[in-house]
C-alpha cells in the first residue's frame, strides 16, 4: 500500500505539479510529529545535546521544523527526479573537481544532515563521475523505488544492508576500488549504521559518545584516496547550498596505526559535522537515536 500510494503521488505530481507530493509529506510528517512520542523525543534529546542551554519550548519547535523540513526533500526530489531547474551555491566544490581528475578520485563522506540526494544529483548534473553506497532494508518499499529513480539519473548504486535487497556486498566494494583508483567519487553514509555486520568506529559528538561506520574510512585507506565531506544544506524552496570540505587524507604511521588512523578520520569528520549542526539543526534528518550515554561518558575501541 505504502508503494502504491507513492506511484499515485508521482503520478499526480507530473499532472499537478511536486507541490502535491510536498502537500502530503507536511501532514503526515505532521502526524510523526504528534503521535509518534518517541521519535520526537529523541529529536528534543538531541537538540538539548547540541544547545544544553534551550528550554523545551525551543527543542519542541527545532522537531517541528526538523520533521517538517524533512518532509519538504520529497517534492525537491520530485522536482531533481523530473529535470526541474533548482537553484544551489557552492562552497569548496572545487575540492569535489580537483578530486575527480583522472587517476585521483576521493570519499565524499554523505550524512543525514541536509539532502544527501539533492547532493549526488546536483553533483552528477555538473558531469563528475559518482558512486554512491546505500543501505537497504527489507520492507522499505518507497525507498526501493526511490533508489531506481536516482539510478535512471545515471547514478551508480552498491546497495548493502540487511536482507537479499543488499547483497552485492564484497563485489560492490572491489568494483568500487576500482571506480575510485580511476578518479571516480565514493559517496558513503559517515553517520548511519545499516547491516549488523558493519566495522564500528567510535567518537565524541556534543559530549556524547557515538557509533559510525568505519566502511568509508577504511576503503580510503585501501583505495589511497583522500575523504572529503560533503552537504547540500536546503536554504529555501528549491534552493541549496553545496558544501565539500578540503579533502583530508587518513595518515597512518605503519601497519599498527592503521585503526588510530580511521579513529582520528572519523573525529575529524564528527567535529565538523558539529559545527554545520550547530548552523543548521533543524537539518538534521537522522531520527534514530545517535547519541549514545551521558556527556562525558566513555571512550573509544574498535569493533
Amino acid at each position: 500500500m505504502i508503494a502504491w500510494f507513492y506511484r499515485a503521488a508521482r503520478g499526480l505530481s507530473r499532472l499537478l505539479g511536486p507541490w502535491v507530493v510536498g502537500f502530503f509529506a507536511w501532514w503526515v510528517a505532521a502526524g510523526y510529529f504528534l503521535f509518534r512520542p518517541a521519535r520526537r523525543r529523541e529529536s528534543e534529546r538531541f537538540f538539548g545535546a547540541v544547545f544544553p542551554g534551550a528550554g523545551r519550548p525551543r527543542r519542541l519547535a527545532l522537531a517541528w521544523r526538523q520533521f517538517q523540513g524533512f518532509a519538504g526533500l520529497f517534492a525537491d526530489r520530485l522536482r531533481l527526479t523530473q529535470g526541474q531547474p533548482v537553484e544551489h551555491e557552492e562552497e569548496g566544490f572545487g575540492h569535489l573537481v580537483e578530486c575527480a581528475a583522472p587517476g585521483r578520485g576521493a570519499v565524499l563522506l554523505m550524512s543525514h544532515l541536509g539532502s544527501w540526494e539533492a547532493a549526488a544529483l546536483l553533483t552528477r548534473r555538473k558531469g563528475l563521475r559518482l558512486m554512491v553506497f546505500m543501505g537497504a532494508r527489507g520492507r522499505e518499499q518507497v525507498e526501493r523505488l526511490q533508489k531506481a529513480e536516482l539510478a535512471a539519473e545515471g547514478l551508480e548504486l552498491v546497495v548493502l544492508g540487511d536482507g537479499p535487497a543488499g547483497a552485492e556486498g564484497a563485489l560492490g566494494t572491489l568494483r568500487a576500488l576500482q571506480f575510485a583508483r580511476q578518479g571516480g567519487l565514493v559517496g558513503m553514509s559517515g553517520d548511519r549504521l545499516w547491516g549488523a555486520g558493519q566495522r564500528v568506529v567510535e567518537g565524541r559528538f556534543f559530549g556524547h559518545r557515538v557509533r559510525l561506520p568505519a566502511g568509508p574510512h577504511l576503503f580510503a585507506l585501501a583505495a589511497g584516496v583522500p575523504v572529503v565531506t560533503f552537504f547540500a544544506l536546503r536554504l529555501g524552496r528549491r534552493r541549496y547550498q553545496l558544501v565539500a570540505s578540503a579533502p583530508r587524507w587518513l595518515e597512518a604511521r605503519g601497519r599498527a596505526d592503521r585503526w588510530g588512523a580511521v579513529e582520528r578520520s572519523a573525529q575529524a569528520y564528527l567535529d565538523g559535522l558539529a559545527e554545520v549542526v550547530r548552523r543548521h539543526p533543524a537539518q538534521w534528518y537522522h531520527f534514530e537515536p545517535f547519541l549514545e550515554g551521558s556527556p562525558g561518558e566513555g571512550g573509544s575501541s574498535p569493533a
